[in-house]
Order: structure tokens, then C-alpha cells, then sequence
């Protein structure tokens, strides 16, 4: 979506975008979202721009979750709301629960929250993988890891590395080396501040794994 703040005209990508949104709103055979979506539209010109943009961002995501609710469950995804802080953990739960011998989660900013929130769910015997980037992880993960790895030892194996500076661009989780999970924010602030979302990467999900497995390979270890 692109910035619609400010008053000054509207450019082609602006255009664009709604043309796109409105085609997006039509196909969904909502009348009231379709409605509702041509009058925020129309405001989208005016003084009322801001608000009208907020407007057409909640009819998205309400079309959203619908089409979420009918899609098969392999192509699902999670869509969290802000500030819903139990939504987060159930979402990232849910997903590693499915892991049968190894979770590999890539985040550059990893801290100890992926310990303390999110790693408890994972079973027993699953090995947990944490790769983050060293100029950007906290220094919190490190001491959180030590301490997993004293009180859980081989009942929760726990790995952990951190890249060169850059490498890493995704926050990911992978499973079992087969499925992989896209997520629109760092775990660490994971629907604290805006809206997340955890998204089923299955046509880019081979490429992801093999690229991400090369650069832990090559990436310092910590625990």
C-alpha cells in the first residue's frame, strides 16, 4: 500500500493500487464492503484522505480473514491484530507444534523472547534452530540460550548462530527442512506495535530452505 498521507496529488502508483484494491473489493461479491470501499475511495481526494485510507485498509483485512476462512488449510495463514498478544503466541504455537524433528526460525533480530514466549511449544525431542543476524541480535539472546541449554540439554535441543552483517532478509520459520512460514515482523514485536501476519510460503518454500541452510552453515555459533 503507499503512502497516502499528506494532501498532495495522487500519483500512478497511488491510482494504481486502488484500482487494484477496488477489483480485489468487487471479486469478493460483498455489497456492503464494495460500498463502503467506493465511498472511501471517493474521499481518498479530499481533506478526509487519512481517514479514508484507514477505511480502506479495515475493509481489506476484514475480506482478508474471510478469504482466509475459505481457503484450504495448507494455503492458510494468520492474521493477528495488533496488541492481540495471545493471538501472536497461538499463531507462532500452532506452527511449531507441527514439527516432528527440527524448527528452524531466522529472525536478524532475535532476542530472549523466542525463548520465553514461543519455544515452550515445540515437543519434546524437536531440535530448535535460531539464526540471527550478529549485528543485530540482542544480547539477551545469547544469555536466554545458555540457560535453555543448561535446564532443557537434549529433551530440547537448542542451536543457536548469528550471520554476517545483511545476510538476512526474511523472518522465517521452517519445518522440518519441508514447510516454511513467512512473518511480517520480527517474534521480539510480533503484533505489539501493528497488525502481523504468519503466511504459508509454498511456492518460493524450496529456494528458502536451501539458501537459509547454506548461510547456517556459515554462520558463527553461539550455543
Amino acid at each position: 500500500m503507499p503512502d497516502f498521507s499528506g494532501y498532495a496529488p495522487l500519483t500512478k502508483d497511488h491510482l494504481t493500487w486502488i484500482g487494484r484494491a477496488h477489483a480485489l473489493v468487487k471479486e469478493s461479491s460483498d455489497i456492503i464492503a464494495l460500498a463502503e470501499f467506493s465511498s472511501a475511495s471517493n474521499n481518498i481526494q479530499s481533506a478526509l484522505r487519512h481517514d479514508a485510507a484507514n477505511q480502506i485498509t479495515l475493509i481489506l483485512y476484514k475480506l482478508l480473514g474471510a478469504a482466509e476462512l475459505k481457503a484450504p488449510p495448507s494455503a492458510r495463514g494468520t492474521f493477528i491484530p495488533v496488541g492481540s498478544s495471545f493471538d501472536a503466541f497461538a499463531a507462532v504455537s500452532k506452527v511449531l507444534q507441527t514439527a516432528a524433528k527440527d524448527a528452524f526460525i531466522v529472525d536478524p533480530y532475535i532476542d530472549e523472547t523466542i525463548l520465553t514466549d514461543f519455544a515452550g511449544s515445540l515437543p519434546d525431542g524437536v531440535s530448535l534452530r535460531l539464526l540471527a543476524d550478529q549485528s543485530a541480535a540482542k544480547p539477551s539472546l545469547t544469555t536466554a540460550a545458555q540457560r535453555w541449554a543448561h535446564q532443557y540439554g537434549n529433551s530440547k535441543p537448542l542451536a543457536v548462530r548469528l550471520s554476517n552483517p545483511k545476510l538476512l532478509h526474511d523472518r522465517a520459520i521452517f519445518i522440518d527442512r519441508k514447510t516454511t512460514w513467512i512473518l511480517t515482523q520480527s517474534l521480539k514485536d510480533f503484533a505489539k506495535r501493528s497488525p502481523a501476519e504468519i503466511v504459508r510460503a509454498d511456492d518460493t518454500a524450496a529456494m528458502k530452505i536451501a539458501a537459509y541452510e547454506a548461510i547456517w552453515l556459515n554462520s558463527n555459533v553461539i550455543v
